[in-house]
């Protein structure tokens, strides 16, 4: 294999790992410029002070040329990868139920500055899901709402939060898992609503916010009105023909994890890999095993060498990423690991954080 290639592919790939410290393995890996993000979960944290070290460590391994993202899920509520001693942020749910634009835009600027004290980059959020079926197993509070305007109101003013403190958002999960009966993680969901419903519900933040998202993830779900046959992180219909040509959407694409049961179980990493970009997936995300992340590089290194079609898309996604970097990672200094314990100690976004919770009540 080529190392250019390897290097250029491996810009499209997303990582996650065990433990507080990055290994050793990662970190020859990203010095290499093999891995462009890493994912960041709960196992690989413990307080302020030691993420700020963790990513201050990954940072400074990545090459000049393949500087490194690092990304979080940091919705709020039960998904919120920082907990105690940050903020306890509410769940989306819980700010829709506020209804005030203002107060969501606080709370992901206040948020965004404690990602951006630890060296995190990009936080996987806002949900723009919208929850329209009760007993949905994975959306429920995450979601801002139960109506597509509401979503889009509030999602939105979260995600100007982020980008005032500097992080970058990401609107997920593309295009809509608020009307599922099955969760992706276990199962591979199924939407069966025409088209015409699809974009006056599911699809609307989406279409709404397109111009100011830096970043979409897919959802590993099938939508029947737009590819009866494959997922949406593997449908050309859906990723390149709706949200790239129908919503003219630019920005960075990211799949969802590739090792949930929705995809693993139906498809090799080889195939998962090459069918992604071909869909119009720019980072390929893989966030527990080393194995299977080595396998989707080598798979899109391979299919690259041989196809001239498939280089020229590997180099679109691969111009996407720099972009992407250019703009919320470059420049950026290395975490300071007591700057970080401060702002996670910072008594004005426990307060917020508290009165926003008062909704609950």
């Amino acid at each position: 294999m080529s190392e250019p290639l390897l290097q250029l592919c491996g810009q499209l790939i997303g990582v996650g790992f065990d433990g507080l410290e990055p290994p050793g393995s990662l970190l020859r890996r990203i010095a290499q410029g093999r891995v462009g993000l890493v994912i960041l979960f709960g196992r690989n944290v413990a307080s302020p002070a030691q993420v700020a070290l963790l990513c201050k460590e990954l940072g400074a391994a990545s090459p000049p040329k393949a500087p490194l993202a690092i990304a979080v899920d940091q919705e709020g509520g039960r998904v919120r990868r920082l907990r105690a001693p940050w903020p306890d942020w509410p769940p989306a749910a819980t700010l829709g139920a506020r209804g005030d634009p203002d107060l969501a835009r606080r709370a992901g600027a206040a948020m965004g500055v404690e990602l951006r004290a630890c060296g995190i980059h990009l936080n996987l959020a806002p949900v723009l899901d919208v929850h329209t079926r009760p007993e949905n197993p994975v959306i429920g509070d995450r979601a801002f709402g139960t109506r597509p305007e509401e979503v889009t109101r509030l999602a939105g003013a979260f995600a100007e939060g982020l980008h005032l403190a500097g992080v970058a958002s990401c609107g997920k999960h593309f295009p809509g898992h608020g009307d599922t009966l099955e969760d992706s993680h276990t199962h591979l969901p199924k939407v069966s609503h025409p088209a015409e419903r699809l974009r006056e519900v599911e699809l609307a933040p989406f279409a709404s916010l397109a111009s100011m998202l830096p970043a979409v993830m897919s959802a590993h779900v099938v939508f029947e009105a737009w590819d009866p046959h494959r997922p949406s992180t593997l449908s050309p219909a859906v990723i390149d023909g709706l949200l790239r040509r129908e919503l003219g959407f630019d920005g960075l694409v990211l799949s969802d994890d590739l090792e949930m049961k929705a995809v693993a179980d139906r498809y090799a990493p080889e195939e998962l890999a090459t069918s992604a970009l071909e869909a119009g997936v720019d980072v390929i995300s893989c966030c527990h095993d080393r194995a299977r992340q080595e396998r989707l590089l080598a798979a899109l290194v391979r299919r690259a060498a041989e196809d001239q079609g498939f280089r020229a898309r590997v180099e679109a996604a691969a111009h996407r990423v720099a972009r992407f970097k250019e703009r919320w990672v470059v420049g950026r200094p290395l975490p300071d690991p007591g700057e970080a314990e401060a702002v996670a100690a910072d008594p004005a976004h426990h307060a917020l954080a508290a009165a926003i919770s008062q909704a609950r009540e």
